[in-house]
């Protein structure tokens, strides 16, 4: 399967693509479809949210460790062996999870599943840059965006069907057939690019890479909920930070780096990263906050927040083929400035939501910010994927998911943390005006309790109690509401700094070093290593 540099070229590896995307698809997918069950699993199983929220940790623990390593494991096993390891592994563990009959043996089929599921994301990235030359890399990478944002799109809606109409276990067991297809056509289809290699196990970059990285997630899954000053959270954050630190300083000392560092010195690579981290961020915003302003605020359904966020993320599925063309056309910089602009002008109309918002208007917004989004993703991945030499690709892909792992992560904590410290901000600054010493609100109060007796026919002491926890409520709503509204101000704030960055992108594929640099790479690759003086 040798990358071609000609469009008939590509044309010969559509099945192949076709079977790697629906591998990712599903796997993508079986993320997205979980959340909406864990309220039937805590009754089925008769066990706590805290518990059944480890069907979620410990999938993104996995996944996250697992990343890191995918670029030893490329090279160790090739590209072949480890896609169908992997589908194996994801097909398995949602086998066990469909058939699971305890909680514990639920958890184990997810931890199984996570196995496949996080060699799978910068595997198949590595297999599309290697079928796809820089100068339709974009392309590629756009068909690559396909299913990663097309399955989140369709995940929750899919499955609020499916637990309305059947059990959970269909999340899983349906899950089952399409993995055993994928691996049955991957098998005769899918080739190795290049020859597995022997490469020494790094024990101790292995060990270091999956306690650093593992805590690191860990702390910032639970600085959401438990808050940044929880024991549990600074220990996790803080060890993590310093066994990730000693994994770093230990790969960049090593001649054969389980994950090579090295490739920060390329600058659109390091550049492009920043961006994304930025872009991951400012999006998980709207993926966390939309959904609490619509059903927990105005009183939407799970169903009906679902199909608001249905078109926004359909967008951003359908536009990633055409922004990768767009991008092998024009180059990065056009469609990051275009996009994080739209970005930044949707985003800030966040920052005014009201109680009395339209869901119409609310949906329109959404839309357009999620078609700024779709110029985003996978152009600015590719700008920098682009700039590394064709041994670089498996650890360019590591990097650039496991920061995208983190990034999601460190963007859900922000963003909650905002939230709560807003809310309660703006809760207290409502509450001092509540105040029945002041002639106008006592008045305005005597008002309401006057109204709710006349309404309901309660006496004046109990009118009163209602009336002071009706005003409690709405207190309490337009706290939350305002305290969504600056975590969006913070989230545009992020995009503009992705804006300013974005103009320092460059196509680097018009850099003479780096046309140099494959030609080097392809003469090595035929002649055995030896490269001609004339190069």
């Amino acid at each position: 399967m040798p990358s071609n540099r000609s469009s008939s070229g590509i044309a010969q590896h559509i099945p192949l693509l076709v079977v790697l995307m629906l591998g990712l698809f599903i796997a993508i997918l079986n993320q997205t479809l979980l959340n909406v069950a864990i309220p039937h699993l805590i009754n089925e199983f008769s066990i706590t949210a805290s518990t059944a929220q480890w069907l979620l940790t410990g999938y993104m623990l996995v996944n996250g460790v697992l990343i890191p390593l995918s670029a030893y494991l490329m090279e160790k096993f090739g590209l072949r062996r480890l896609f169908l390891a992997a589908m194996f592994f994801f097909t398995i563990g949602s086998l066990i999870c469909g058939l699971a009959p305890s909680f514990s043996v639920l958890l184990i089929g997810r931890l199984v599943q996570a196995v496949g599921g996080g060699i799978l994301m910068p595997l198949v990235m590595t297999i599309i840059l290697f079928i796809f030359p820089p100068e339709m890399r974009g392309r590629g990478m756009g068909i690559f965006g396909l299913a990663i944002m097309f399955a989140p799109a369709i995940g929750p809606t899919l499955s609020g069907w499916i637990m309305e109409h059947y059990s959970w276990r269909l999340l899983f067991n349906g899950i089952v057939p399409f993995g055993a297809l994928v691996l049955v056509l991957a098998f005769f289809l899918l080739k190795d690019t290049l020859e597995p290699k022997n490469p020494p196990f790094d024990v101790w970059g292995t060990v270091t890479s999956v306690i650093g990285i593992g805590l690191v997630l860990y702390g910032l899954s639970e600085a959401g909920t438990s808050g940044w000053d929880s024991a549990i959270v600074v220990g996790s954050l803080v060890v993590g930070v310093v066994v990730t630190t000693i994994f770093i300083f230990q790969q960049l000392r090593s001649p054969r780096p389980m994950l090579d560092f090295r490739i920060f010195r390329y600058d659109v690579f390091s550049l492009s990263n920043i961006i994304s981290v930025i872009i991951t961020v400012a999006m998980y915003a709207g993926m966390f906050l939309l959904p609490i302003y619509l059903q927990n605020l105005r009183g939407f359904t799970p169903l009906e927040s679902g199909l608001l966020m249905l078109p926004g993320a359909l967008i951003m599925g359908a536009m990633s083929p055409l922004s990768g063309t767009l991008f092998d056309k024009v180059g990065p910089r056009p469609l990051a400035i275009i996009g994080l602009l739209i970005t930044v002008v949707t985003t800030y109309e966040f920052t005014h939501l009201s109680i009395h918002t339209s869901y119409n208007y609310i949906l329109t917004i959404n839309m357009v910010r999620s078609l700024g989004m779709s110029f985003l993703m996978m152009p600015i991945m590719t700008a920098g994927l682009n700039q590394l030499p064709q041994s670089k690709n498996g650890h360019g892909t590591a990097m650039s998911n496991t920061l995208r792992q983190i990034s999601g992560s460190i963007g859900i904590s922000i963003v909650t943390t905002i939230f709560s410290t807003r809310t309660t901000f703006h809760l207290g600054k409502i509450s001092d005006q509540m105040n029945t010493m002041d002639p106008s609100f006592s008045q305005s109060f005597q008002s309401l309790v006057g109204s709710v007796s006349s309404a309901t026919g309660m006496p004046a002491s109990q009118a009163s109690e209602t009336a002071a926890s009706m005003l409690a409520g709405q207190a309490s709503q337009q706290a939350a509401i305002m305290g969504i509204n600056d975590a969006f101000f913070w989230a545009m704030g992020f995009s503009i700094i992705g804006l300013i960055l974005s103009f320092f992108l460059r196509d680097v594929r018009k850099d003479p070093q780096v046309e140099l640099g494959t030609e080097i790479e392809i003469y090595k690759a035929e002649r055995g290593g030896r490269v001609a003086k004339r190069v």
